[in-house]
């Protein structure tokens, strides 16, 4: 799984909340070496995208990946800062797989990522006593 955000304090919360299950985290902090993962990773199965990143945009890159068929159906979520939803219809018209908006929920993404990736999240076991 690759995590491209340009604020660590963000990158290392989803890092530690998705490594708390079966997902390895790559995190990257700027749209360049989001590429440069990209093609040193060939296993990577998600990719978190932030919007707002030096050198290239969470859009541009995902604009990259779309047209490279190695990335080409490789489940995509961007993540935004609250105030930027008018990039949405431009993210999904670009094929991101979801939108999410920080402040997030670190919970809610671990399961949305399980769910793009084919994961069990442990939400239907049975609660024991």
């Amino acid at each position: 799984m690759l995590v491209a955000d340009d604020e660590p304090h963000i990158g290392r919360i989803v890092k530690t909340k998705l490594e708390q299950g079966p997902f390895r985290v790559t995190l990257v902090f700027d749209g360049n070496e989001a590429l440069e993962a990209l093609s040193v990773h060939p296993d990577i199965r998600l990719v978190l995208l932030d919007l707002m990143m030096p050198h290239l945009t969470g859009l541009e890159v995902l604009e990259r990946m779309r047209a490279d068929a190695r990335w080409s159906s490789l489940p995509c979520v961007i993540l935004t800062a609250a105030g930027q939803d008018q990039r949405y219809d431009e993210a999904m018209r670009l094929g991101a797989s979801d939108f999410i908006t920080k402040p997030f929920s670190p919970k809610r993404l671990y399961a949305r990522v399980a769910e793009l990736t084919g994961v069990d999240d442990g939400s239907d076991a049975p609660v024991t006593p």
